[in-house]
């Protein structure tokens, strides 16, 4: 029997690209055979900002059923994907605002030994989607994690061309996730699942 693997997938979406691609992640992840659990960070904003611009309010709508992230899903997870659009080159506030919150977790050690990894979006082609996720692998460091990129491990990441982690282009959010992002998002969330999957029973081996 395969060793079971918890994996949360945990994202911040304002107009909903990054919560297309978090649905995808986690629907390949458990297609891969991982228990799943699809969390997104607390909104930040005032809710004025949010009505003024369509999108952002639609997705706000759309993603009411999805709880938002605590501290305890991090415990649960063998495997943390984190999600978050590029803000001038680093994760959201909302984002780092959950991750600012895990300080007890990380003193008493119960971050390190997982398994990390993570995908963004951006406006442009070279609007921040390599150093957002650089941004936050420097955050995986600090825990101790054990960081599984997709790199270049698969044919087809020399057409999105991303080692880092999937990502969009989204334009001004008029560039809707298609195949190219699905495929990568798959591509990630079963090189999680494997490794993750490897890693613990590794340990259970040793233990």
């Amino acid at each position: 029997m395969p060793t079971p693997v918890n994996v949360a997938v945990i994202y911040y979406s304002s107009t909903g690209t990054v919560a297309a691609m978090a649905r995808a992640i986690a629907r390949d992840a458990e297609k891969a055979g991982a228990e799943v659990r699809l969390r997104k960070a607390g909104e930040l904003a005032p809710q004025a900002a949010i009505d003024s611009n369509p999108a952002w309010a639609a997705n706000a709508k759309a993603t009411e059923d999805i709880p938002e992230v605590t501290p305890d899903d991090m415990i649960w997870a063998d495997a943390v994907i984190f999600g978050s659009p590029t803000r001038y080159g680093n994760v959201t506030a909302q984002l780092k605002q959950f991750l600012d919150t895990l300080g007890g977790l990380w003193q008493a050690g119960r971050l390190a030994d997982k398994v990390y990894s993570g995908f963004t979006s951006s406006a442009t082609a070279h609007g921040g989607q390599e150093s957002t996720l650089l941004a936050l692998y420097n955050t995986i460091h600090h825990f101790g994690g054990i960081l599984v990129a997709p790199g270049y491990t698969d044919p087809t990441k020399f057409v999105d061309g991303n080692p880092y982690g999937t990502s969009h282009v989204a334009g001004q959010g008029d560039i809707p996730v298609g195949e190219q992002t699905l495929t990568a998002a798959r591509v990630q969330a079963e090189r999680v699942v494997k490794f993750t999957r490897a890693i613990k029973a590794g340990l259970a081996a040793e233990s």
